[in-house]
């Protein structure tokens, strides 16, 4: 067999369907930079949980620093040609010129350095998440088994980096991390969804949450929960599809809860394996 003629034909082949990434001005966004953006802030986040390094009060600031900076630098380069990639979806070239005059750069690194500013909140809201974790199910033994060994957890820390940068209307970015985290945990929460303080996910395996999804605070989701569209028809992408789940709500393994106009009411309680498109009002009880 002669290598050269088997080079060809995969050279052929991405001259007739694409599926090239270089590194020119057009760009994608690199997958593997976003997932290292990823671990580096689940470090700031949660110092000295996520890495071997030592960290003590003497360094604390320096490996700080250093990470922000890292961070930075890494985020605005890829949020940069995730802004460059959207004008060229609308078919729309980019010269070097013009990228230097678009401020896409300044966008990028205003958005980087937001979510940097905005830390201390998110991870107000996670200590949060991680209270409820550990008060919510007899098996977590502490904070900190929490914080290294649950997957419903990481799941939840990776969605509100993600929510952050899509709020900045970055494009894919946000989908490349709400993935990769899906296929890390089982778990797939949409970057658009909005979700309240002090979230709890038990197991995870299985659960979705979809793009228009509404959760207020102390919510409970089990594993196998889907909280879904009742159409995927494209030109409904605009349009509210999934449903609103009010405060102090406990939803048990395997339930469906389906449609833009379906509201669970606050304190209500939906059982396993159940099948919900119509709304459920506050205090209610659903078993089948």
């Amino acid at each position: 067999m002669d290598m050269h003629k088997l080079v060809d034909k995969i050279l052929e082949s991405y001259e007739e369907v694409g599926g090239i990434n270089g590194e020119g001005i057009n760009s994608f966004p690199n997958r593997e930079n976003v997932v290292s953006v990823i671990n580096e802030l689940q470090c700031l986040v949660f110092p000295g949980y996520r890495t071997a390094e030592d960290i003590d009060r003497h360094n604390l600031r320096y490996v700080t620093g250093e990470r922000v900076n890292k961070i930075v630098n890494m985020l605005t380069k890829e949020i940069q040609k995730a802004l460059v990639y959207e004008r060229t979806v609308r078919n729309e070239s980019i010269s070097e010129e013009d990228l230097e005059k678009s401020g896409y750069y300044e966008k990028a690194e205003k958005t980087a350095l937001g979510l940097i500013e905005a830390l201390p909140e998110i991870r107000r809201l996670i200590h949060l998440d991680v209270i409820a974790l550990f008060e919510g199910d007899p098996a977590a033994k502490s904070d900190e088994e929490v914080i290294v060994s649950y997957p419903g957890l990481e799941a939840i820390v990776v969605y509100r980096l993600a929510h952050y940068i899509h709020k900045c209307g970055v494009p894919v970015i946000p989908r490349i991390m709400s993935e990769y985290i899906h296929g890390k945990t089982g778990i797939d929460i949409h970057p658009g969804a909005e979700i309240g303080e002090s979230f709890f996910i038990d197991h995870g395996t299985g659960i979705v949450i979809g793009e228009t999804t509404i959760i207020g605070k102390n919510v409970k989701i089990y594993q196998g929960v889907t909280l879904g569209a009742l159409s995927v028809k494209k030109n409904y992408q605009d349009k509210k599809r999934h449903p609103t789940i009010e405060d102090n709500v406990t939803i048990y393994a395997n339930a469906t809860i389906l449609g833009g106009e379906t509201v669970i009411g606050k304190g209500a309680v939906i059982g396993g394996n159940t099948w919900i498109i119509k709304s459920v009002p506050a205090g209610t009880i659903v078993n089948q």
